[in-house]
């Protein structure tokens, strides 16, 4: 076995990625030509790179500790080795004269007793009863977590995209469920109903090139239905913005943006999008002519994610630390927020406008009001970096919920008005990508990259249902009358699960 520079490369392209280094992922991906490489991303499972390195370290400790008659020394292992120790000769060497060393001292001992089968359950150094009381514990917590796991039959594996999938977004009208990946293609997809398959609409993302349209070869970043379902817009890594029909057509192509779109926001009128560029602006668009009504240049880095607080006035934040609320007419920005000390990956404003939450590499969350230019609350609990936020929707059980989604493998829930932590959801065991709210506000779904679709009631803050799919999650989604929650992953694979009781 061996392996290309090419796709050494993509690995650590991968890794970026995965690590939410998507800049320098984009950075790298450039200078290293990923795109033209012929590499499936589909097939690449998630943490490949670190699970590639742990095998290799494995294979040096094992290759070191073979003895010269090809046994392995007394069948334990050795002192785990670091990378670095992996690549250093002299390390390796004087490790394999201390095996040595030792096989020189050994004398053979009867390990029968030490492993073996006993009624059929495993028995580990004759503790026979210790292990089947392990065994009946585990078989316990089997049986209960088989009453929330989502059977197979209530979930439909959509496939058809080549490469990761983003993201992912139901049409607020029908069950319509869109998606964007890493193949440079938007899909739409129609559930025909339980058993009855799907159909997809595959919107291609194109650039001209010699006079004719040619895949753009780029990721598709972004995507968002208008208010009453008829459009779709859509946000690319080559620079433009789409607009398509619900039937799959494209309407215009929205070009002012010198570099990938990151995020993209129809307002609630349906009259204007709103998009967010590594070109460190942010521009309000014409929903109707495709034009570009007005384009802010007030971030001295790119911008990350935007969202409307009404219909002609939003939010953006960056990587240069700083919140601008900008409105379509002003020449400069209503206000600036600066309090965090890293990137600002999201900005969201509650469903009555009054309240901005952000969250950041710095691993807070803050709570922003237009009143004043300090947070009204700086909530500090994760312990590595935040993601993504999202707000309970208007009419909810809760009043100023606020979910946090962070690569600490957890979820938490937050009293915003309040500044407190209600909830914190521990189930998952790798990064948290994207949370999303039922319609009600009654239940939470999570998805992360341990392949886990995770729905939690909001009020108690137990697990309600589980999912475990077959690729990392990027993104997770409900659909409009809430029985239904969407699924985006790594593999290539978008997913629909049937929560109906």
């Amino acid at each position: 076995m061996s392996i290309t520079s090419d796709e050494v490369n993509f690995l650590v392209y991968r890794y970026l990625q995965e690590s939410g280094f998507s800049h320098s992922a984009f950075t790298f991906g450039i200078e290293s030509h990923i795109s033209q490489s012929n590499i499936n991303g589909s097939l690449v499972p998630p943490a490949a790179l670190i699970s590639i390195l742990q095998k290799g370290l494995q294979y040096v400790e094992a290759e070191i500790s073979i003895n010269e008659d090809g046994t392995v020394f007394d069948g334990r292992p050795i002192e785990s080795l670091s990378l670095i120790d992996a690549v250093i000769p002299d390390v390796v060497h004087s490790r394999q004269q201390t095996v040595k060393d030792k096989v020189t001292r050994h004398q053979p001992t009867n390990t029968t007793q030490s492993h073996s089968m006993k009624n059929g359950n495993v028995s580990i150094n004759g503790d026979e009863n210790g292990t089947h009381e392990d065994l009946h514990n585990h078989m316990e917590f089997m049986e209960s977590d088989g009453e929330i796991q989502i059977p197979a039959s209530r979930a439909t594996v959509l496939r058809g995209h080549e490469s990761e999938v983003f993201i992912c977004a139901w049409n607020p009208v029908c069950d319509l469920l869109a998606s964007g990946s890493g193949d440079s293609t938007a899909r739409i997809w129609s559930l025909n109903g339980p058993g009855s398959g799907s159909t997809q609409l595959v919107l291609r993302h194109c650039i001209r090139e010699g006079g004719q349209d040619v895949p753009s070869n780029k990721d598709v970043t972004s995507l968002d239905w208008n208010s009453d379902g008829g459009l779709l817009a859509t946000g690319s890594y080559d620079g433009f913005a789409r607009i398509w029909t619900k039937d799959g057509n494209l309407s215009s192509t929205l070009g002012q943006h010198k570099g990938p779109i990151f995020a993209l926001k129809w307002n609630k009128k349906g009259n204007s999008i709103l998009s967010a560029g590594v070109d460190k602006t942010t521009i309000i668009w014409d929903a109707h002519t495709g034009e570009a009504k007005q384009q802010f240049p007030f971030h001295s880095a790119p911008a990350l994610d935007v969202d409307w607080q009404n219909n002609t006035t939003f939010a953006s934040c960056s990587t240069d630390m700083c919140i601008h609320v900008c409105r379509l007419g002003s020449e400069r920005p209503l206000k600036t927020f600066q309090g965090h000390t890293n990137e600002v990956n999201a900005i969201k404003w509650d469903p009555s406008g009054t309240l901005l939450a952000s969250c950041s590499d710095d691993m807070t969350l803050k709570i922003w009001t237009m009143r004043q230019d300090s947070c009204l609350h700086n909530l500090e609990a994760h312990n590595k970096e935040i993601y993504t936020i999202k707000w309970s929707p208007a009419g909810s059980v809760y009043n100023a919920l606020l979910a946090s989604a962070s690569f600490d493998s957890t979820v938490r829930l937050w009293d915003a008005e309040r500044g407190l932590c209600v909830h914190t959801l521990t189930k998952h065991q790798e990064p948290v990508y994207s949370v999303a709210f039922s319609p009600d506000g009654k239940f939470l779904a999570s998805g992360s990259f341990d392949k886990c679709v995770h729905i939690w009631d909001t009020l108690s803050g137990s697990l309600v249902n589980s999912y475990t799919g077959t690729g990392g999650i990027f993104e997770v989604c409900w659909n409009s009358v809430g029985d239904k929650v969407g699924a985006s992953a790594s593999d290539g694979s978008v997913c629909v699960l049937d929560l109906r009781k």
